[in-house]
């Protein structure tokens, strides 16, 4: 995996959570889009990417937020380091176990955040599973959907190509 992948990725990610967030109720996101993106490259890269991947996605989503510097990215950095650990050791090539993936990664992510302002003493976050669940599961949607689309594209455009070799072949004459 490249760097500049890694990157482009991150961007687009904190953009499409930064435009779409003033469109939603109050400011909520049910999809930590931020969070979606880690996990995939996680997924496709393996731990380290899912390392640089957490921290740089992380900390640039905490620099655009009104929270502590340092909390989301330290909290993204260890579900990329998990992630990437648990695409290498187990088989997540089914759209099943990826969505296992994505919604695991998902809670996991609260739960680090939720944690790690409990033991800072910094403010109590209330622990309301059926929100971090319905949150997870958001992501673990929208991640799967967009795993499939982004492997799909490369073999739709060759097969397009040959299909279109194919129609433009000349018959020889007998």
């Amino acid at each position: 995996m490249r760097a500049a992948g890694v990157l482009v990725t991150i961007a687009a990610a904190l953009a499409l959570q930064t435009t779409f967030t003033r469109f939603l109720v109050r400011g909520t996101v049910a999809v930590d889009l931020v969070l979606v993106a880690v996990v995939y490259l996680a997924l496709i890269g393996g731990p380290t990417v899912g390392v640089v991947a957490g921290t740089i996605g992380g900390l640039a989503q905490d620099a655009l937020s009104s929270g502590i510097l340092g909390m989301g990215g330290l909290a993204k950095t260890v579900i990329g380091f998990l992630t990437g650990v648990a695409g290498t050791h187990f088989i997540v090539g089914q759209a099943a176990a990826r969505g296992i993936v994505f919604f695991a990664a998902g809670l996991a992510h609260s739960l680090v955040l939720a944690g790690m302002y409990a033991l800072l003493g910094l403010r109590q976050i209330d622990l309301v599973f059926s929100r971090m669940a319905a949150q997870a599961g958001m992501s673990a949607v929208l991640g799967v959907v967009l795993f499939e689309i982004v492997e799909f594209l490369p073999g739709a455009m060759e097969r397009r190509r040959a299909a279109g070799r194919g129609k433009l072949r000349v018959r020889p004459r007998i």
